[in-house]
């Protein structure tokens, strides 16, 4: 059974292959950004809010992972990402900081926060 970090590794390692980081959530598990109101519940969910994500950001994938907390179930660590927009040709530089939940092998729950000012100034066409 995988633990917390290890499902994080999984679903950070595969950002770029949605099915395979959506398939770390229970059917009920949840991938929450509260700061930008994005809340996806199950695989199918998560997979649809990734797939968004790529079309908006090809080369999306995440960095530097710094763990702070780690035990079985939990874990808290802070990720970077550095790609271009596509719409605005603008870099998206960001730090997540997410804490994850596991529940028997799978993860229950991710909720990220981030900077939302540099997200509106990479999104943004000016």
């Amino acid at each position: 059974m995988k633990t917390a970090l290890q499902l994080l590794r999984a679903y950070l390692d595969n950002v770029r292959t949605p099915a395979v980081s959506a398939a770390q959530f229970s059917e009920n598990g949840v991938l929450e950004l509260p700061t930008v109101k994005a809340h996806a519940e199950g695989p199918a969910a998560v997979e649809k809010l990734l797939t968004g994500l790529l079309a908006k950001v090809p080369d999306f994938r995440f960095k530097d992972l710094k763990v702070w907390i780690d035990t079985p179930e939990r874990v808290f660590a802070e990720y970077s990402v550095e790609a271009l927009v596509i719409d605005t040709g603008k870099v998206y530089q960001q730090t997540y900081a997410g804490v994850l939940i596991a529940e028997n092998g799978k993860i229950k729950l991710l909720r990220e926060a981030l900077d939302t000012a540099a997200a509106a100034r990479a999104f943004s066409k000016d």
